[in-house]
Parts: structure tokens; sequence; C-alpha cells
């Protein structure tokens, strides 16, 4: 097992760990490299605030009773965030 990732690497697996639970033996890695490298250790804490923000925004737009979208408009822009997503893996 190669314990040293790149920082191509750890971001790689520092985004995909937002979408799907790690293995082991990535989890393991990551820490170690997370644990020696202070610009992705940066990178990671800033994609898990990233998502926390979206998450908050979402959450506030979605219960605002005076932001009013079509159903359609909704289904095009989660087709298209979907499709946008499996591009990114």
């Amino acid at each position: 097992m190669k314990l040293m990732l790149t920082c191509k690497q750890a971001s790689k697996i520092i985004s995909q760990s937002l979408d799907m639970p790690l293995s082991w033996s990535d989890r393991m890695k990551l820490r170690f490299h997370l644990f020696i490298c202070n610009a992705c250790s940066r990178f990671n804490r800033q994609l898990h605030l990233l998502r926390l923000a979206v998450n908050r925004v979402t959450q506030l737009t979605e219960n605002d009773s005076a932001i009013k979208l079509p159903v359609d408009a909704k289904i095009r822009i989660s087709a298209t965030i979907e499709t946008k997503m499996h591009e990114l893996k």
C-alpha cells in the first residue's frame, strides 16, 4: 500500500469524500497527507465550509415562500446539476 499521496490525488479524494464514503485505505492515506500538507488541509476545510454554506442557502431558499420558481425550472436546474456532477467524476 503506497501511503504518500500527491496533492492532486489528495484533492480528488477530498472531493470524492463529499459524495461517497471512502475506503479505509483512502481515509488513512488522506489523513496522513492532511497531517503534513497545509495547503490540502486548507482546501479540505474550504470545501467543507463551501458545502455547509450551499446547504444552508438551499434550506433557506427552499423554505422561503416569497421565492417562486416554476416546477419545470426546478427540474431543468436539477438535471443540469446532475449532469455536471457526473461530468466532474
